[in-house]
């Protein structure tokens, strides 16, 4: 984004969770954004930049959700700071927008007036107006601002028209715009209950309901919840949904896995066939077409995992699921405010982890922190899903199961209690944290935006294709290196990458590796993994392709695997991706959010010692067994 000029005057968007604000910050500023950190915190801080119809330039941060400036958490004190002008490298804003949801206007006001307390420009967003509508509440704009004291607009953020009104109010607030914002605010200790009736006040005055639309809605969500949050039907259907999901990771992704396949396939073929044999060619080959090829063919299962966690938290279920586990949580020594990080998890730790910045109480953010890397994210996807498909015979089980299915949804399982466990020992470990009652939201079903799904997918298809372009597609190239240099001796009778810098690495860690099964080629391949978990698919297909001769080169990494390994290998490896740490990334936001190397060091080390532990019993296990 380019450098915008101080005199680009600037808008802090505050809000609520779940009030609409980033999707009208979304709206407004399209692709012109950028996103940071706080100096001296790991909190995102995004800014963009906007033109209104008038030609003006504008500039907006979004800031962190929060329900009132008392700050109990890391990401509202952000925002209280940013306000105030108390945080480092941060100017106080010249205007501030609260957005509040129409359709909750009692639980927006109170920050509202908060805000306003703080005596500075200030306008108001009624967003979610078309929800409002539905449910027969009509807002008195003309009286609400007049009994506020401030400019309030209506504004529908999902909407391409719902900005319009926004627009046309800030070119009158310009011109009202002091030249120089104050260096600092201070706040305002109203009591909380003065801030309740005043509330009551003005809803009294501004709010109309249709009884009959507002009744309906309300008596919608009643009887979904009567079986929802029960406790004998809630987990049931959570466990139900949950086993949906990764039936269908399998069963909706096969064509368009076979399409990008075949095309990778095509792809090499047609560069052999046009390029002349040598270095070259090998490396675009087996390296780059071979190695990001065979991770890219897993983009359709991560898609349909995500599609099925966005449609959840678009519809309002997840709050739900959060209250119904909050009890079983609280057993292991974590609450339900936990869940929603570690369900971010299962996308990626990072995101997850971060996500923790919302629990309040410190011994427990630990603790999710800690457990995190334990949900099966992602990038494990295509280790497990190439594995099962090589090993586990694709067929019904019952008539209505898909047996490969079962066993990726038995690792998701396995991943998940041993987190549970792992809390319960941290719990003893570090004891007991007061009690922290769960306090959650729980919105309206809705059906999920469209346009919301899309972009949702469509960023995490940005950012996984990103990954195989440059972290994946790099190291696949340093791998093809380690794995075609110094070359064979004359008279050789191995595979030349036996006689590689890679092969030579990969033998001596069999060595450490020989109890849980492991060959030297699957050691070459978790070296490159340590970056990426997803890489070590893509090791195994370059080193694979570069160990074999002749028509082998052209037959698929499957039935290679399945051929070289044995069974007890195989389930050996799924077991080590349980636990394994093999996400630097993942470390290195440990650290940052931890502000420690104790806690990384820590969990790397258990990890690694659960990981191995865990290897050797299920190979040595089914060796017995299979015996």
């Amino acid at each position: 984004m380019a450098t915008l000029p101080k005199a680009t005057p600037r808008i802090a968007l505050v809000g609520n969770p779940n009030c609409g604000k980033t999707a009208l910050f979304n709206r407004l500023t399209g692709a012109r954004q950028k996103v940071a950190n706080y100096a001296g915190v790991t909190i995102e801080r995004k800014e963009g930049r906007f033109v209104a119809p008038d030609g003006k330039e504008w500039r907006i941060l979004d800031l962190p959700g929060t329900y009132s400036l008392r700050a109990v958490t890391p990401d509202e004190k952000i925002t209280e700071q940013v306000l105030t002008g108390h945080q480092k490298d941060e100017s106080v804003p010249d205007l501030i927008l609260c957005v509040v949801d129409a359709s909750n206007l009692q639980r927006g006001l109170r920050l509202a007036l908060e805000l306003k307390a703080l005596g500075h420009p200030m306008m108001l967003a009624l967003n979610m107006m078309d929800i409002a509508a539905k449910k027969g509440l009509e807002v008195d704009v003309a009286k609400l601002s007049a009994m506020l004291g401030m400019p309030v607009v209506e504004t529908i953020a999902v909407s391409p028209q719902g900005i319009r009104a926004l627009c046309g109010e800030l070119e009158s607030f310009a011109k009202t715009l002091p030249d120089q914002p104050p260096s600092a605010l201070e706040l305002q200790t109203t009591a909380p209950e003065v801030i309740h009736a005043e509330v009551n006040r003005i809803l009294k005055d501004v709010m109309h309901a249709a009884s009959e639309r507002l009744d309906h809605f309300r008596s919608l969500s009643y009887q979904a919840d009567r079986w929802v949050l029960n406790p004998v039907t809630g987990p049931l259907i959570f466990a139900i949904l949950m086993f949906l999901v990764f039936q269908a990771v399998f069963a909706w992704a096969q064509i368009p896995m076979e399409f990008i396949k075949g095309s990778m396939e095509d792809l090499g073929s047609l560069v052999e066939t046009h390029m002349a044999p040598g270095v070259l060619q090998g490396l675009l080959v087996k390296g780059v077409i071979g190695g990001a090829g065979s991770v890219l063919v897993f983009l359709p299962q991560i898609l349909i995992l995500f599609f099925f966690i966005l449609v959840m938290e678009d519809s309002g279920y997840l709050p739900r699921a959060a209250f119904l586990l909050d009890r079983l949580m609280g057993k292991v020594g974590l609450s339900g405010r936990a869940f929603i990080p570690l369900l971010s998890s299962f996308a990626c730790a990072v995101p997850g982890i971060m996500a923790t910045r919302t629990i309040q109480n410190p011994r427990d953010r630990l603790i999710t922190i800690m457990i995190a890397p334990l949900m099966t994210c992602s990038a494990r996807l295509p280790v497990y899903a190439l594995i099962i498909a090589a090993f586990i015979p694709d067929r019904e089980v019952l008539g209505i199961m898909n047996l490969q299915g079962l066993v990726l949804f038995g690792l998701y399982i396995g991943g998940i209690v041993s987190a549970m466990l792992v809390a319960l020992f941290f719990k003893h470990r570090w004891g007991n944290a007061a009690p922290n009652p769960l306090m959650l939201e729980l919105p309206d079903y809705r059906l999920p935006n469209g346009r919301n799904l899309a972009l949702g997918l469509w960023e995490r298809a940005k950012v996984f294709v990103t990954r195989v372009g440059t972290i994946i597609l790099s190291l696949m190239v340093i791998l093809w290196f380690l794995s075609s240099f110094p070359g064979a001796p004359e008279g050789a009778d191995k595979p030349e990458i036996y006689y590689s810098i890679a092969g030579y690495l990969g033998r001596a860690l069999e060595v450490v590796f020989a109890p849980i099964g492991f060959n030297w080629q699957i050691c070459i391949a978790l070296v490159p993994g340590l970056a990426a978990r997803e890489v070590a698919v893509a090791a195994l297909g370059t080193v694979y392709a570069l160990s074999q001769s002749g028509e082998q080169l052209n037959q698929a990494l499957e039935p290679l695997i399945a051929q070289s390994w044995s069974l007890p290998t195989a389930l050996s490896l799924l077991a080590w991706y349980v636990f394994a740490p093999q996400c630097i990334a993942t470390l290195s936001i440990v650290r940052r959010e931890t502000n420690s190397v104790r806690y990384p060091l820590m969990m790397a080390g258990y990890l690694f010692g659960l990981a191995y532990a865990a290897s050797f019993l299920v190979y040595q296990i089914s060796r017995l067994l299979l015996a």
